[in-house]
């Protein structure tokens, strides 16, 4: 059985230790000159006519076209282009920093949790917070989502980091020559994120009865995660999604007691790791979900 590749074996491929390079915002007219000039490259790629789209119109084109888009290089002077059109686009976000987030002790007084010094259930945009690293859950491919439609988590994440995150998941799968094996994962840069990384795992996929080894591999899931979080130096906050509670189709209540128990469990078992681990919730469901589940401790 093929063993999928560690860390060292991609870290310099991707240039993982150094910084994105800093891009600034452009004034609206400049904005519009570059998005036309992106938008004109990507529909000549695909023989699309995109001559009718009002400015409102264009930048969901981009969106359109970038998740569609296999992996492959851009332009230099298009991904300049490209890059500053989304650093103007972030502008408009609101950014939240978890270190300002209130703890579970904080918010959920006499919580017997063990690591509730240390963990947060937020709600709110993961792509809006400023961490060290953000997980997204992703499938075997680890390319991300190719349709449009979907508005999953992988979508949701990559299209707010840009392009270079595909292109350096694709360098990671060439290297590994292989699906990503459930429960594993892997790290890129956050590039137009406010989150310095990206974090890929491949969680379980849940169509019937809950197995213990879907359970397994979703405690697996988290701790691939913060195993790998701690071997990049100044890494040492964490915000996981839901992993696999989406379409992969995982039970909320079940998701959330194995997410809070493997992450203190890795906390106790690696102090002065990770310092900060935010479970972040989509709804106000989940986060009565996580409530509860916290009241059995």
């Amino acid at each position: 059985m093929a063993v999928p590749i560690d860390l060292n074996a991609y870290r310099l491929a991707i240039r993982l230790d150094e910084p994105p390079a800093e891009v600034g915002a452009l004034d609206p007219s400049a904005y519009v000159s570059a998005l036309d000039r992106v938008l004109a490259f990507l529909a000549t790629e695909t023989r699309r006519d995109v001559s009718a789209l009002g400015q409102g119109e264009k930048l969901r084109a981009v969106r359109f076209l970038l998740t569609i888009r296999a992996p492959k290089a851009i332009p230099a002077t298009i991904m300049n282009d490209l890059d500053q059109c989304l650093k103007t686009r972030d502008l408009h976000g609101s950014v939240a920093d978890a270190q300002g987030l209130a703890t579970i002790r904080d918010t959920y007084a006499g919580s017997q949790y063990p690591a509730a010094d240390h963990c947060v259930i937020w709600r709110g945009d993961i792509t809006q917070l400023s961490i060290g690293a953000i997980v997204n859950a992703a499938n075997s491919q680890m390319l991300g989502c190719f349709d449009p439609s979907h508005l999953c988590i992988d979508n949701v994440i990559h299209w707010a980091a840009g392009p270079r995150v595909r292109q350096d998941c694709a360098t990671i799968m060439d290297l590994q020559d292989q699906l990503e094996s459930t429960g594993n994962a892997k790290i890129t840069r956050g590039y137009h994120l406010p989150a310095d990384y990206i974090l890929h795992t491949v969680g379980p996929i849940v169509r019937g009865a809950l197995s213990e080894d879907q359970r397994q591999d979703l405690a697996s899931a988290y701790r691939s995660c913060l195993d790998l979080a701690a071997q990049v130096e100044g890494l040492n906050s964490i915000a996981f999604c839901g992993i696999s509670t989406g379409i992969f189709g995982f039970p909320k209540p079940a998701a959330a007691r194995i997410a809070l128990s493997t992450v203190a469990q890795w906390l106790a078992d690696n102090p002065n790791k990770i310092d900060r681990v935010v479970f972040n919730v989509f709804s106000q469901e989940d986060a009565e979900i996580y409530s509860k589940a916290l009241g059995e401790y």
